[in-house]
């Protein structure tokens, strides 16, 4: 039988205008289900947002006496918190695992109760799974190389586990099951999904598989690693892929979303833009949106919770403890990461090279339970306790301890009147993820009127004031400014901090004060949770303009998102189009169209050259190659393609047969070259992996097989250089993929194309049947004029038009192929010329 207990300290008074009570049960202790919802409660909201975490912000017990469950919302949960966050309008629900066991018998049961009074959609996994997922792959494999430790043999597990990563992505897709369950209603478009933490990040994959247009948002709560870290996962790209399965991503520091963009630009080759304000991704046709935010806290939770006489209690007991002491204060939680022995060394080396303050300053380390077990924990301990007792020894005398460790569970009141009495507070992860530490302990010290009574502060009382020292690795450091930043490896540097917090006046302590509380209370976790998923409406705003395709097995799966008149080239449409037209142009780029831009070997195969002499054999054909590439290698290359025209260097050279003569574009001064070449040179030396290509009428810096960074910054100071020189010359300084070009301005395909075509009708043979197939960015330009041309009533119309790009991405072509065997096939495809009988 199960039942549900909710404790009175969770009656939280908000001082946002929230409805906080309505949404927590009060009291239910009997079988089945009682609480004093009200039957509106049952009113399905307009907007849902459905919370998705490994584990559900809940406390579940068995009650000693009656053996019934009981659960209740953990106020340290952060997400816990985001129910009181969203407009009273918004329904908020649960998915996620409870953090105890339940007997299989118990557990639809006690599923149904979670449902119906706590919003919670519970996921039970088989204990062999949630062992290999969690414990396993989570905690010591991302875990750990997430926070900077890399994977080492031995007897600890810390190599690539195969099964365990099977059991990692067996396990998002029983969550992303269970969240189509919750969003399986009539307007599922009101559904705002919220993902959290290294977890889950491959569930988006599997969600969007089933779902096109779900508002789908993931948030990190852990560092991101460098990319040098990250590329060293084995599954790098799966999970890279499956997080850009989401419309936006958010992360608490701006370092952490460089090492995120860092890595997708290193492994899968994409780059970011910035867009008022906004960074983003495109992949595939969507915008991935990043969002950097750092989380915030309940003000209204905390107020509550600092007036309760617990906290009253417990807060004057400290106060006449360490009546004359210099108290200092740090929450860890046990682990590797927090920098617990580093702090108990720097605190001996402020009391040996500071012996005035020996018998004078305490340091008061509480630690939370360990969240998983393994040797190296206990290591951890032993440490911490060896180096505590160590100082302890040698500093202290009768009545004191310069180390006060207090190893948890410690309740939330007492670490609440711990930071209301502390003067300084000390948190110094060596590598952390957000840590709001800090910010509960500027609210403790700031107070509430209950608070200030019990600890004797009254309008003749010194200002409100609380200095941090912190960690420059974790979350929180960016945004408490008027803290003390440290090297949590640097002992000394941690020691000195300690005493230039100790040496500051109370009006630098004041100031500082005032700086945290004012952004810390305006930042809080209403903030932080509003302002995610109005980013979350911003970025699926397209999600209707679009059309979706899906493609890829697996986790290489991805959303394909094209315009609504964005449809494949098939090669019945395009034949039924050629066999009724007789004046035709086709316009063929080279490479990335006709040649993988990978091969090695540039030069064209033996069946595109059959491909190419079998179109110019029919005399209704005038074929193009349209190339960036210099005359001499193009007319090389197709020596023997006795019909083709070559548009070689953007049009700069043209000519209509092999036989030919080449026509030049426009006379040009091309002294320019002299400035360049020289410039382009600097770079070339200085940049490894990176060429210059010298055309006749253009200059070519290649950075394609450069470091990705290093390349791009280079490649913008060139072409920033360049500008400034070259302002008062006639030509272009152009960025295109992995290159800088210097050309003569008016210089484009677009040109070329719009030049042929008006040859083609000043010899009285306008064109019919126009197909243009183009890869790249120079490419767009052929298609946007043939849009304008098409546009134009002007002008003579063209029949049938088929613009094709390869690949499918947003596009000025109204059609696409997937990949060059395709443009081969496609072409290969067209009917042969009919020989007419005599």
């Amino acid at each position: 039988m199960v039942s549900s207990c909710c404790l009175d300290q969770l009656n939280l008074l908000s001082t946002d205008d929230f409805r906080v009570m309505n949404r927590i049960p009060r009291v239910m202790k009997v079988s089945g289900v009682i609480s004093d919802f009200g039957e509106d409660q049952q009113a399905m909201p307009r907007k849902r947002v459905i919370i998705v975490s490994n584990q559900l912000p809940l406390r579940a017990w068995r009650d000693s006496v009656s053996n019934e469950w009981c659960f209740e919302f953990d106020e340290n949960d952060l997400l816990a918190l985001l129910r009181d966050a969203f407009p009273p309008d918004t329904e908020v629900r649960y998915v996620g695992t409870l953090k105890a066991d339940v007997d299989t018998a118990d557990q639809e049961e006690v599923a149904q109760v979670l449902h119906d009074k706590f919003s919670c959609e519970t996921i039970f996994l088989p204990v062999d799974m949630r062992n290999e997922f969690y414990h396993g792959f989570c905690k010591h494999y991302l875990w750990p190389l997430f926070h900077y430790m890399m994977p080492m043999t031995g007897n600890d597990g810390g190599r690539f586990d195969r099964s365990q990563w099977m059991a990692y992505v067996s396990a998002n897709r029983i969550f992303a099951d269970k969240v189509l369950e919750v969003t399986d209603r009539d307007d599922e478009d009101e559904d705002h999904v919220w993902v959290h933490d290294y977890h889950l990040m491959a569930l988006p994959t599997f969600l969007r598989r089933r779902s096109n247009r779900v508002k789908l948002g993931f948030f990190l709560h852990s560092p991101f690693p460098s990319s040098d870290m990250y590329k060293t996962l084995p599954v790098r790209d799966e999970i890279l892929r499956a997080l850009l399965n989401c419309d936006l991503i958010g992360f608490h520091t701006f370092d952490y979303a460089r090492h995120f963009l860092s890595s997708c630009r290193r492994i899968l080759g994409l780059h970011s833009e910035s867009n008022r304000g906004h960074i983003a991704l495109e992949y595939y046709g969507r915008t991935v949106t990043i969002k950097i935010l750092p989380a915030g806290i309940h003000m209204g939770q905390l107020e509550s919770m600092m007036s309760e006489e617990s906290t009253l209690r417990m807060a004057k007991e400290l106060k006449h403890k360490y009546e004359g002491k210099i108290m200092m204060v740090g929450v860890d939680d046990l682990d590797l990461f927090k920098g617990i022995p580093q702090k108990f060394s720097a605190m001996g080396e402020l009391l040996e090279t500071n012996q005035e303050l020996r018998g004078k300053v305490v340091l008061v380390q509480i630690t939370n339970p360990a969240r998983s077990l393994g040797r190296d924990v206990q290591q951890l301990l032993d440490e911490a306790n060896s180096i505590a007792k160590e100082v302890n020894n040698k500093y202290g005398e009768p009545g004191y301890q310069p180390i006060v460790f207090l190893k948890g569970p410690v309740t939330t009141q007492e670490k609440l009147a711990y930071y209301a009495v502390a003067e300084f507070c000390v948190v110094t992860p060596v590598r952390d993820g957000m840590n709001l530490v800090p910010y509960k302990y500027t609210v403790c010290r700031q107070g509430c009127p209950a608070l200030d009574k019990a600890l004797g502060v009254d309008e003749n009382s010194p200002p409100k004031n609380s200095v941090i020292i912190v960690s420059e690795f974790i979350g929180c450091s960016p945004s408490l400014s008027g803290a003390i930043r440290v090297n949590p490896w640097n002992i000394d540097e941690m020691a000195n901090a300690m005493y230039r917090a100790i040496d500051l006046s109370e009006t630098e302590k004041h100031l500082r004060h005032e700086k945290h509380y004012k952004y810390i209370s305006s930042h809080d976790v209403a903030y932080w949770a509003r302002s995610f998923d109005q980013d979350l409406v911003r970025a699926c705003r397209d999600h209707y303009h679009k059309r979706y395709w899906r493609v890829g097995l697996g986790l290489a799966f991805r959303l394909v998102a094209l315009e609504p008149n964005f449809r494949k080239l098939l090669g019945d449409t395009l034949n039924s189009a050629y066999k009724i037209t007789s004046s035709r142009l086709i316009l063929l780029d080279y490479d990335g169209t006709m040649m993988p831009p990978t091969s090695v070997n540039k030069g064209p195969s033996h069946e595109v050259i059959s491909v190419l002499n079998r179109l110019c054999d029919d005399p209704k054909n005038i074929v193009f190659i349209v190339s960036g590439r210099d005359r001499d290698t193009l007319s090389k290359w197709f020596s023997s393609c006795e019909k083709l025209g070559i548009a070689a260097e953007h049009g700069y050279f043209t000519r209509w047969t092999r036989d030919s003569a080449w026509e030049t574009y426009r006379s040009v001064d091309l002294s320019w070259k002299e400035v360049v070449e020289p410039i382009m040179q600097l770079y070339m030396e200085a940049t490894d992996g990176s060429c210059i290509e010298n055309k006749e009428s253009a200059v070519v810096w290649h950075h394609q097989d450069a470091d990705p960074d290093f390349g791009l910054f280079q490649a913008k100071e060139l072409h920033d250089h360049l500008e400034n020189v070259l302002a008062n010359e006639p030509v272009v300084v152009k960025r295109g993929q992995h290159i800088v070009e210097v050309k003569p301005q008016g210089l484009s395909k677009g040109i070329v194309a719009e030049n042929l075509i008006s040859s083609m009708r000043s010899k009285g043979k306008s064109p019919d049947f126009l197909l243009c197939i183009g890869d790249d960015r120079s490419d767009e330009d052929m298609f946007e004029s043939i849009a304008r041309s098409s546009a134009n009533p002007t002008l003579p119309a063209i029949a049938e038009i088929f613009a094709c790009t390869v690949g499918q991405k947003p596009s000025m072509a109204k059609y696409y192929v997937d990949d060059i065997v395709e443009v081969i096939g496609l072409l290969r495809g067209i009917p042969e010329a009919t020989v007419q009988p005599n």
